[in-house]
């Protein structure tokens, strides 16, 4: 069981000593207090968010030395259950494996269901595996908004492989991409059009393609679809001379029928880490995650600032009898920031 956000108050004088206690338990692999961490980080209590900001300064020159693998594809290609081989062939050669698992978050309630563990029970009962699952809450992009944030934290705790499963391709789904070392897309054949409810700029953004459940009766269609994929991405310019993304297939259900995903995970990452591409790749992300945090920033400020606040209502009821246009409207109310 996740510790509750009242397991983190603290006087002012027992602060510094908390935070000390987080960061030596992340840093000695401690399961519970790297769970404490990450739900003080995903809390949206300002006292809670001014601890994890402490605890992140602390941790951030033991991380940056795990594999990040980002994970997509359309609902219904086996995220769940490649990500269980993967995990469990890392787990078994003895490598720590870290799974971030965003479930979709419902827009009317805001609840999410939370049920990677159950859907991953062997990776989950293995000693080197943890599996966070949250909540996608707001966020688009197909990861929950403090990912980045969390993937850290299973770094500094000695995580050598950290997989990122998204909730699935959507309209902004690409922003997975921007925080890992490989983007990995699933697909199956046998669905009608193989690149159907793919968007194109996911297919772009792709460091691999891989095509799951080649197995069984399945094989033949497998085949013809990588067929079709190769052909489709020939007609893609790769976004590097160093890579040019592979297609390849895989099963989910056979004991090391992902090992060719991951070898080719390997062979990407020494070929990047030998012409540089790694660490100028890293030094980016960063910069996009300061400004997605300057944006994410920028918003809760517009919405908790009291004159913007009391000048809605009025705005909003102009807007919906044309006596003004939202593009007016929206000026104005950022003039009030």
């Amino acid at each position: 069981m996740n510790p509750s956000a009242s397991d983190f108050s603290d006087s002012d004088n027992e602060t510094d000593n908390r935070i000390d206690s987080f960061v030596e338990g992340i840093l000695s692999g401690n399961r519970r207090m790297i769970a404490k961490t990450i739900t003080l980080i995903e809390s949206s209590l300002k006292a809670h968010q001014t601890q994890a900001f402490k605890v992140m300064e602390k941790i951030l020159p033991h991380s940056g030395h795990s594999i990040r693998l980002g994970i997509t594809g359309v609902p219904g290609v086996g995220k769940s259950t490649f990500i269980e081989n993967l995990g469990m062939f890392l787990a078994d050669k003895g490598y720590k494996v870290a799974v971030l698992a965003v479930d979709p978050s419902s827009r009317r309630s805001g609840g999410s269901i939370l049920g990677d563990k159950t859907r991953m029970e062997k990776l989950s009962a293995h000693e080197n595996a943890f599996i966070r699952p949250s909540p996608a809450g707001e966020t688009l992009g197909g990861v929950a908004s403090k990912t980045r944030e969390i993937m850290l934290v299973c770094e500094a705790a000695g995580f050598d492989v950290i997989l990122v499963e998204t909730v699935g391709v959507g309209q902004s789904e690409t922003r997975v991409a921007s925080m890992v070392d490989f983007f990995l897309v699933l697909m199956i054949a046998g669905a009608g059009d193989e690149l159907q409810g793919i968007k194109k700029g996911v297919l772009e953004l792709a460091d691999g393609i891989a095509l799951n459940k080649a197995d069984g009766d399945n094989l033949d269609a497998v085949e013809k679809a990588k067929r079709q994929l190769e052909n489709a991405m020939h007609m893609m310019s790769p976004q590097t001379p160093t890579w040019s993304t592979p297609v390849l297939s895989c099963s989910s259900v056979v004991d090391g029928g992902t090992k060719n995903v991951w070898d080719m995970v390997v062979d990407h990452q020494k070929k990047f880490k030998a012409s540089k591409e790694f660490d100028l790749r890293r030094k980016k992300q960063s910069l996009d995650w300061m400004w997605a945090l300057v944006e994410e920033g920028l918003k809760l400020r517009f919405k908790n600032n009291d004159r913007i606040n009391q000048h809605i209502p009025a705005i909003s009821r102009q807007v919906e009898e044309n006596k003004i246009s939202p593009t007016a409207a929206a000026e104005t109310l950022l003039s009030y920031l």
